[in-house]
């Protein structure tokens, strides 16, 4: 079974030292996309972002000190790096030896810049949403940009873990960089919603600590098998078999 999650906006760009660590696999495609922020002005990049004049400047340093070696000192493993409400519910950095071997082998976060991260991935602090419409060459936006990327090597993770089940706690902006009718796995899509007098409702904030805390549940308890996942009460919501289809599970609070 592997996990796909989003990554997050918030950042703990606090060093973390002598600790075991990976390299993203997709390092080349990322370098393309660093040559083309840098050359964009801050105004370029709040446009292109619809971000504040702040979150330009940040950025387009960002892309400016982006660095070809990475280290422990420019960069940081990507489970520990995201904050995000997603990460909040996930806890790796309560994770023990085992359990992030145990992740590294099963979660995979989806990115804009890296492709198709895991945990142990060091990343270098960046903002890049994969809906971004950023134009490279033909490609006209990120998803474009990676095609079958993603998808490619997503199965060769699965192929190598001996996972026949994708398990989707991404967000929708995230999980369009996948290509469904390409995969080699059964695919699952999570969701979890609230009843909010008689109507089902998304709440973003706790749906993503949901995403996240399965993610922790799925570490913890070391589950391969995809079913084990209905038995969870994950925050308070519960599986409801009838509103559910074989590729679409719903949990409800």
């Amino acid at each position: 079974m592997i996990v796909l999650l989003s990554p997050a906006k918030t950042l703990d760009e606090t060093p973390v030292q002598g600790m075991a660590h990976t390299l993203p696999r997709l390092l080349p495609q990322s370098g393309q996309l660093i040559k083309n922020l840098r050359r964009k002005s801050v105004a370029d990049l709040q446009a292109l972002m619809g971000i504040s004049e702040k979150l330009a400047n940040q950025n387009r340093e960002r892309y400016r000190a982006y660095a070809d070696t990475f280290t422990t000192d420019n960069a940081k493993p990507a489970a520990l790096l995201f904050k995000g409400d997603v990460y909040t519910g996930l806890e790796a950095d309560t994770f023990d030896d085992a359990d992030m071997d145990f992740a590294q082998a099963h979660i995979r976060i989806l990115s804009g810049l890296y492709g198709l991260l895991r945990p142990l991935d060091l990343v270098q602090p960046y903002r890049l949403e994969m809906g971004t419409a950023l134009q490279l060459g033909k490609h006209k936006n990120l998803y474009a940009y990676w095609g079958k990327t993603i998808t490619q090597l997503l199965n060769e993770d699965a192929q190598a873990a001996g996972a026949e089940t994708i398990i989707n706690l991404a967000s929708q902006e995230y999980f369009q960089a996948v290509q469904p009718k390409l995969l080699g796995a059964r695919l699952v899509n999570i969701h979890f919603r609230e009843d909010r007098g008689g109507q089902l409702k998304v709440i973003s904030f706790n749906a993503k600590k949901a995403r996240g805390k399965m993610g922790q549940l799925i570490v913890r308890e070391r589950v391969t098998a995809p079913e084990a996942l209905q038995q969870f009460v994950v925050n308070d919501y519960v599986y409801r078999p009838e509103l559910s289809t074989d590729s679409d599970w719903v949990f409800v609070l």
